[in-house]
């Protein structure tokens, strides 16, 4: 009986070590990434001929890099030279480089300039990723490639994550022969996180390219495929493409996050509410009560916002500042007077929307790691 006793103890303890086997991981989720002319030509060393996007970066790096898993929408192709922004955008393969140093892990590409340069340009676009090693998925150079190579599995901290890439179109411009762009089709989609679920994912996630231009709120068909998603089984929905931030729900009792669009992380618009957006940050919590068993939750959901500022002076450079330290600098980056207006134009319309709007995602002022999702005061 003592024997007995005994073993049932052991068994009850070393069911007790494993249940509080609880691991995470931090995720961040950035918006369009633009490469307009004038960010192309700020980019330009002519002492070297060569692009050098560092500069610009540089004050986001701190907080990519903070994170397990950094992903952003690549709005433009790498079709090489000559490299132009709208309406047929391509960057310089520096672009794609600098985001790799400043911590990006992956990639999304279907968007509506994916094919801007035509066959060439999708390809060259993948290409050059692989050959960086960034991890990518949207548009594929043939149906065998998206048959290999999605949904995109990236795994971190013993996280299995399955991500999959939609846009609405592709500027009415005709997909190249063989090329493959994902779009927003449910029957497609549906099929995919079928897919998906084969890998047994900690979460799936889907990147969307949808909405109406310039819109504050989601339209009816992004709320639409937000539902179909989230019945589906997918836990995060991320949105692009309006070029301004829209809200964010953080669904708790049902275990599900939706940013409906982030706006541009980076771009050359200047136009209010386009001058900037939002990145949005999830830490995931999984408990181990098995070796084939676990639970994954979305523990907690914040934001940042980061503005883009261009200087005054006869440079005109670029720089993405984060709103938050920006704020609480006793010296501010910014030195023109019409610059620091829109800066806190951009940032007051912002809050406002996510204070009226958001659902349980408050705005975070740290780094990521120094914390779990500290709002700021005022939001409390």
């Amino acid at each position: 009986m003592k024997r007995i006793l005994s073993l049932l103890l052991l068994s009850f303890t070393t069911v007790g070590v494993i249940a509080q086997d609880t691991t995470r991981i931090s995720l961040l989720f950035a918006g369009d990434v633009m490469g307009h002319d004038s960010q192309i030509a700020s980019a330009y060393n002519a002492g070297t001929k060569t692009y050098d996007y560092t500069p610009c970066f540089q004050f986001m790096k701190p907080y990519i890099e903070s994170v397990d898993v950094a992903i952003a929408n690549l709005e433009v192709t790498l079709a090489g030279p000559p490299y132009k922004g709208y309406p047929e955008f391509s960057s310089p393969d520096a672009l794609a480089t600098t985001l790799k140093d400043i911590g990006f892990d992956a990639l999304v590409t279907a968007n509506n300039h994916c094919v801007d340069r035509g066959k060439q340009g999708l390809e060259r676009t993948i290409a050059v990723l692989d050959s960086f090693e960034i991890a990518h998925t949207g548009t594929f150079v043939d149906t065998v490639n998206r048959l290999n190579d999605s949904p995109l599995i990236i795994e971190k901290n013993g996280f299995k994550l399955a991500l999959l890439n939609y846009t609405y179109g592709t500027n009415g411009i005709a997909v190249p022969k063989s090329n493959v762009v994902n779009l927003l089709d449910t029957a497609i989609m549906k099929q995919d996180i079928i897919k998906a679920k084969e890998f047994e994912p900690d979460a799936i996630i889907v990147f969307t390219h949808w909405g109406s231009e310039y819109q504050s709120l989601p339209s009816k068909k992004e709320k639409d495929i937000t539902e179909f998603c989230f019945a589906q089984g997918v836990k995060l929905v991320i949105g692009a493409h309006p070029h301004v931030i829209q809200p964010m729900e953080w669904r708790k009792e049902s275990n599900q996050f939706v940013a409906y669009s982030l706006g541009n992380f980076v771009s050359g618009q200047r136009k209010r509410y386009t001058d900037g957006g939002a990145m949005a940050y999830i830490e995931l919590q999984k408990i181990n009560y098995r070796a084939d068993s676990s639970v994954t939750t979305v523990d907690s959901a914040g934001y940042y916002l980061q503005w883009v500022y261009r200087t005054a002076d006869m440079n005109r450079d670029y720089y993405m500042l984060p709103a938050a330290k920006v704020e609480h600098d006793s010296i501010s980056f910014i030195k023109d007077v019409t610059s620091k207006a829109s800066f806190k134009t951009f940032v007051e319309n912002s809050r406002l929307l996510y204070r009226k709007y958001n659902k349980d995602v408050l705005e975070m002022t740290d780094l990521p790691k120094m914390y779990t999702v500290k709002p700021r005061d005022e939001d409390l």
